[in-house]
């Protein structure tokens, strides 16, 4: 994981190995008091039950302390709960932004469309899967 924290006397880095609790990374990157956060992935590779406990922390970070954040990540489901605003890449380029409620319900672009395709809704009794052709 990368954090990337952002305060008013400028940008400093650290990498956290993914082997490392990733809620450690938490009180380095607030230490400076920064405005917002670039996360990097910040919940891949951890079980669903860590995720949730790191997305928690995340939402309640954010509430108290008033941060912005900058977050990466091939998890449809994590946007989904923790971003207010969405852009989707393809190939290092923009293909579609707005409302992430709105882009994550109602995709403009056949990328966005198929990335959401993709993603297996949860159901109990699958016996099925959806085919996603990426434009």
């Amino acid at each position: 994981m990368s954090v990337w924290a952002t305060s008013s006397c400028g940008a400093t880095r650290t990498n956290y190995p993914v082997a490392r609790n990733n809620a450690s990374a938490s009180p380095r990157a607030l230490a400076p008091g920064p405005r917002a956060l670039l996360l990097d992935e910040p919940t891949s590779a951890l079980d669903v039950s860590v995720q949730a406990q790191i997305i928690e922390l995340l939402a309640a970070l954010r509430a108290r302390h008033g941060l912005a954040y900058l977050f990466v990540s091939h998890n449809l489901a994590v946007v989904r709960l923790l971003c207010e605003r969405v852009a989707v890449m393809r190939d290092g380029k923009l293909v579609e932004v707005g409302a992430a409620a709105q882009v994550l319900a109602s995709p403009a672009h056949p990328y966005t469309q198929a990335l959401l395709a993709a993603v297996l809704p949860p159901r109990a009794n699958r016996t099925t899967y959806p085919s996603a052709t990426f434009p």
